[in-house]
């Protein structure tokens, strides 16, 4: 998987990024420019910087994380001279408007890739390097320092350099700006959007025959709360249950089905939990019943 996400970055870098003027995110988009100026491949500027500080982060970070960031870089640099080199041919792919001015749809497109292999990356314990390793070497010395903000300044640094570099220009700064959003937006929503659950909180005086339908219909266990409310004084029970974002309408059928019920649901960026384990056992009740 980590070698197939840094052939994909290569092949996005070089059908979107080189042919639209523009840098990308990070030291990669230092490097971009310098190959925009010196005709210096990024490949080779991208082994330069990344692995001193793979090593750095082997050394002083995690050493999974270290060798998987070299496994990624290494790849990406060779996919980028094949590309480059045409050992394999894909410019017919290359996106590029007839003048050869970039277009918004360039660091979209390639954003939302790169959004998407950051996420993969992470998932796996690995990164794309760069920028990245410098932000997590910053916070391991100063861990009072905020990640996001660490990489969001030296992203802007990059933005504002790009002015220079592409004959001093603004649009080359916007697509910067453009692609860094779409590729941290994309990436969190990964992230967060595959960890992602909602938990239900129900107050009824059916709670048993909720139970029952929640379990017999989701598959999910719930917890069972006493309650008491302040207004009317009646001893009741709480339910507590944490389902999957598709399992929203099948609970909220279940809860509209009692009219008694009352009921609020809050998002829940991760849950931990043996859910295999979960569904064993309920079933094995169900068989002893």
């Amino acid at each position: 998987m980590i070698i197939a996400t840094a052939f994909i970055m290569a092949l996005c870098y070089q059908i979107f990024i080189f042919e639209n003027s523009f840098a990308p995110a990070g030291i990669n988009g230092i490097a971009t420019m310098i190959q925009y100026k010196l005709h210096f491949s990024v490949a080779y500027l991208s082994l330069l910087i990344n692995v001193p500080l793979c090593i750095l982060a082997f050394i002083f970070l995690d050493k999974s994380f270290a060798a998987r960031t070299t496994v990624f870089t290494l790849t990406f640099s060779a996919a980028l001279l094949l590309l480059q080199y045409k050992v394999i041919d894909l410019s017919f792919l290359s996106y590029k408007t007839a003048n050869g001015t970039s277009t918004i749809l360039a660091p979209i497109a390639s954003g939302v890739i790169t959004g998407i292999i950051y996420g993969a990356l992470i998932r796996m314990n690995s990164c794309t390097g760069g920028t990245d390793i410098v932000a997590a070497l910053i916070h391991k010395k100063w861990p009072e320092q905020n990640l996001m903000w660490i990489i969001f300044a030296m992203n802007t640094c990059v933005a504002a350099a790009s002015y220079f570099v592409y004959d001093f220009k603004m649009e080359p700064v916007v697509l910067c700006i453009i692609y860094s959003f779409l590729s941290s937006q994309v990436s969190d929503k990964i992230l967060r959007g595959s960890r992602q659950r909602i938990k239900f909180e129900i107050v009824s005086q059916e709670s048993k025959a909720i139970s029952e339908e929640i379990m017999s219909q989701l598959k999910h266990s719930v917890t069972v709360v006493p309650a008491k409310g302040m207004f009317s004084g009646r001893e009741m029970e709480m339910l507590i249950c944490v389902v999957q974002k598709h399992q929203v309408v099948a609970m909220e059928k279940i809860i509209a089905a009692h009219p008694d019920a009352f009921a609020y649901s809050t998002v829940i960026n991760e849950t931990l939990g043996n859910y295999q384990k979960i569904r064993y056992n309920f079933f094995e009740n169900l068989k002893k019943k």
